[in-house]
């Protein structure tokens, strides 16, 4: 008996793996084409996860276009970090989505406390009808955060650290007590990397980093080049920058960037390891695992250990937007 001829425009979906014939329609196809239209099906639906879990979220995007500027004008009058009130904003309000936000303008979810004699409104929070501040705009939560920072004795050892240094701050709101979450910190720091915030740390509308950058071409440097997993690394120094260690090497900044996964105006902290070649795949023996302490981002256990951070996620089969939490353990191999 003929085998029917081959028709590979009818029901491909309906075809049984390991066969050559759809089982609705009894075309035969060739086995090879079987199986390479099981795999495009099968994996297509994961390929469509992974493409989104890389996309930033539209609506915080548009949240930081709109309220950046007043998170730096809050910057030049109060000295509290651009990144870190508009990441703030953004957690405590979703990105302005909140019914807090909505309704009452309170775009960082603070309560009336003693003392304040505004517009209040009432809601279920952490206790059953909570009293939380109400504003007439928006503009007026912004600053309203700001004194509340400010004017409170227990967050002035925020004000003694760097204002360029959004880890140390998320770290300190989290110690004084302005969130009972105990992943806030974590939070804070992953949108701020995640949406590059540390951009908006600026002074008199000029970009502090930006600045800084260009000053340090004359400074005198003298970076050690030295090897840690097998990789070839300096340790960043006060000041510097991925251009100031470029130019002193004789490298291109944005190459230097590359090989350490972030933009070329990443701000980098004195000790701050920077790798002048490409991440490995996996920590190099005996660094099977890590545990998470507080503060520290996927891409900062990436930067320890010397490995790419899309392969951090991946063998630990996170998505993009996770936080890791203090006391996870992260496989490093």
């Amino acid at each position: 008996m003929r085998k029917k001829k081959v028709n590979r425009a009818k029901c491909p979906e309906n075809f049984i793996y390991g066969t050559q014939k759809c089982r609705t329609c009894n075309f035969y196809f060739h086995s090879i084409h079987g199986r390479l239209l099981f795999l495009v099906l099968w994996f297509l639906p994961f390929s469509i996860l992974h493409i989104t879990a890389q996309q930033k979220n539209a609506s915080y995007e548009q949240y930081i276009d709109r309220y950046s500027q007043i998170a730096i004008q809050e910057f030049e009058t109060h000295r509290i970090p651009a990144s870190i009130t508009l990441a703030q904003a953004l957690l405590e309000s979703g990105a302005g989505q909140s019914l807090l936000a909505q309704k009452s303008n309170n775009h960082f979810g603070i309560k009336c406390h003693s003392g304040w004699n505004g517009d209040c409104v009432y809601k279920n929070a952490e206790k059953p009808n909570e009293c939380f501040r109400k504003y007439a705009r928006v503009e007026d939560s912004y600053a309203d955060h700001s004194r509340f920072l400010t004017e409170r004795s227990r967050y002035e050892p925020l004000f003694k650290l760097n204002k360029t240094d959004y880890s140390k701050w998320a770290k300190g709101l989290q110690t004084c007590g302005y969130a009972t979450d105990h992943k806030y910190a974590d939070k804070l720091i992953s949108l701020i990397e995640r949406y590059q915030l540390y951009r908006y740390d600026q002074m008199n509308g000029k970009n502090v980093i930006a600045v800084e950058e260009k000053s340090s071409f004359n400074k005198p440097y003298s970076h050690e080049i030295d090897n840690i997993y097998g990789l070839r690394y300096v340790l960043a120094g006060d000041g510097d920058s991925f251009g100031s260690i470029a130019v002193e090497l004789g490298l291109k900044a944005q190459k230097i960037a590359k090989f350490n996964e972030a933009p070329t105006d990443f701000p980098l902290r004195k000790g701050t390891i920077i790798y002048l070649e490409k991440k490995k795949k996996k920590a190099a023996k005996p660094h099977l695992n890590h545990q998470v302490q507080a503060g520290e981002s996927m891409y900062s256990i990436s930067q320890h250990y010397g490995i790419r951070v899309k392969d951090l996620y991946k063998m630990n089969r996170k998505e993009k937007n996770f936080v890791p939490e203090k006391g996870d353990i992260i496989k490093l191999r």
